[in-house]
């Protein structure tokens, strides 16, 4: 069985206060994108785990898919599988990639096997497994909130419009990311302002992690002011970084070479 987990952006994100748990509440937009990872997961006599594709060093996703697999199986006495990772989805870039791949190897897990578990039971398995996991069960646009667990569906439309994600050879830690963070609640209700003409949302949407990361990492604010002096519609950093998105009504020809060594991807809005 082979299965394609699909990395995010995240259009907003608001961190509103530190939880008892010591968790944050937040405010985002999750955006699927069509950047994925290959997964081929098979019946087997042993288990075993493999990887390739992109090296992904100290933000190694091994865990967190094998995570997957022995969470299921020791709820439903799963026999051993062969599993396989090609990464495509750069680790450490505020993306998802293993947030996907953990979700993708449950959805796998219940096709292969033939448990047919609905989708509200492979959303409570998924949450023991990461914030933002419940997203990738679905394959639209979504509201979260809470921990990044609690997601509804909401209207978006930039389907005119084409993205450009850069990512430098920096990746960001999740700690390093919150060290910066100021909890406040914010001006602007980003539910109303996704709603505006996209013109308008550099004043109105903006992404909590941004400050503290530009502080420590200038390399990530230059990518998003290069990418507005090229002609971006938006931009911002997803999620706690190091990727930055450009939203632009034209791709320039060469933009590409603008970001030497980046990881570069473009890709036209489905949503």
């Amino acid at each position: 069985m082979i299965l394609f987990p699909f990395a995010k952006i995240n259009i907003g994100l608001e961190v509103l206060r530190k939880r008892a748990d010591n968790f944050h509440d937040l405010e985002t937009i999750f955006y699927p994108l069509n950047l994925c990872d290959i997964l081929e997961i098979n019946k087997s006599d042993t288990f075993h785990f493999s990887i390739s594709g992109i090296e992904i060093g100290e933000f190694n996703d091994e865990n967190i898919v094998v995570k997957a697999y022995q969470l299921m199986q020791s709820n439903y006495d799963l026999p051993p599988v062969n599993i396989h990772l090609h990464k495509q989805i750069p680790a450490g870039a505020g993306l998802g990639g293993g947030s996907s791949d953990a979700a993708f190897t449950l959805k796998g897990l219940n096709k292969l096997f033939e448990l047919n578990l609905d989708f509200n039971v492979l959303m409570g398995y998924s949450s023991k497994l990461g914030s933002d996991c419940a997203f990738f069960l679905s394959n639209q646009p979504v509201f979260a909130e809470g921990r990044g667990d609690v997601i509804s569906k909401i209207e978006i439309d930039i389907k005119n419009y084409s993205l450009v994600l850069i990512k430098p050879t920096i990746s960001v830690s999740t700690s390093l990311a919150y060290n910066g963070i100021v909890p406040k609640i914010p001006e602007f209700s980003l539910k109303e302002s996704v709603k505006l003409p996209i013109q308008l949302w550099k004043d109105r949407i903006e992404n909590r992690f941004e400050m503290g990361i530009f502080d420590s990492c200038p390399q990530i604010k230059l990518i998003k002011e290069r990418l507005y002096q090229e002609g971006a519609i938006f931009a911002s950093m997803s999620g706690s970084g190091s990727s930055v998105y450009g939203l632009f009504e034209v791709i320039p020809l060469q933009l590409k070479s603008r970001f030497p060594d980046c990881f570069y991807w473009e890709e036209k809005c489905w949503f």
